[in-house]
């Protein structure tokens, strides 16, 4: 075969890294990150493009099988497909080089800071939080590494004393690591990694700062870190919020 003919079959890795490649398309998969489904008209703003524009490139990531979209009334929304999007969109972001441009601002390097400390990844804890949550389990035993990522039955025992069910088996696998794109160190991700975060919000051990992914770790929250997991709040520091104008 000529080197420069493409192959007759097969993935078509090169349209998926088309649609990465430009900077407004990335910069909706990364926004969305968050978990939440989004309208045109915000992640426009969240880009500063035009509505046309946003309209446009989140066609072509819909299309292109990155992001799924619903509709209520006149509204559209979008949201990233599924949790194996959203973990190859964070992996691909710790393996992408920094930004030169530091923040500009106050407001911006704090929110910066916020998510580093503490974030949701899709539906799971990242940042420093959920990669300390992540070796905390793993130094109890409630994680083993040995042979690919596996929760053991301490973890099983744990987090039934938690309250929290074994997820059902899905396609999904039950635990799954995912690089943490700050910390360049795995968190953990996978149905028991979404099911923890969603504990740890309806237990009020985190909170939502702002409307972003940032979140912050509650009193009651280091209590019960320290109580389940030996975990001391290394992590937080406080963060004064400021909202993005």
């Amino acid at each position: 075969m000529n080197s420069h003919d493409a192959p007759a079959e097969g993935p078509d890795l090169a349209a998926l890294a088309a649609l990465l490649a430009d900077g407004t398309r990335a910069d909706f998969c990364l926004a969305l990150l968050d978990g939440r489904a989004w309208t045109a008209i915000e992640l426009a703003r969240y880009a500063g493009v035009a509505a046309s524009t946003a309209t446009g490139h989140l066609n072509l990531l819909v299309g292109g099988g990155l992001l799924t979209q619903e509709r209520q009334g006149r509204h559209r929304y979008v949201r990233l497909a599924d949790p194996d999007t959203a973990e190859l969109i964070e992996k691909l972001a710790s393996m992408a080089p920094r930004r030169a441009d530091p923040p500009r601002s106050l407001p911006a390097a704090t929110r910066s800071r916020a998510l580093a400390r503490a974030r949701t990844c899709y539906d799971h804890l990242a940042g420093a939080l959920g990669v300390a949550i992540t070796e905390a389990m793993t130094d109890r035993g409630l994680l083993d590494w040995e042979q690919g990522l596996t929760l053991t039955s301490d973890g099983t025992t744990w987090l039934a004393e938690l309250g929290i069910a074994q997820p059902p088996a899905t396609r999904r696998p039950p635990v799954r690591s995912c690089l943490d794109w700050t910390e360049r160190r795995p968190h953990l991700a996978g149905a028991v990694g979404a099911a923890l975060c969603r504990h740890a919000f309806d237990a009020g051990w985190i909170t939502r700062i702002g409307t972003g992914r940032a979140v912050a770790l509650t009193d009651t929250g280091k209590r019960a870190l320290e109580d389940h997991l030996g975990l001391a709040d290394e992590t937080q520091t406080p963060v004064r919020w400021t909202p993005a104008p």
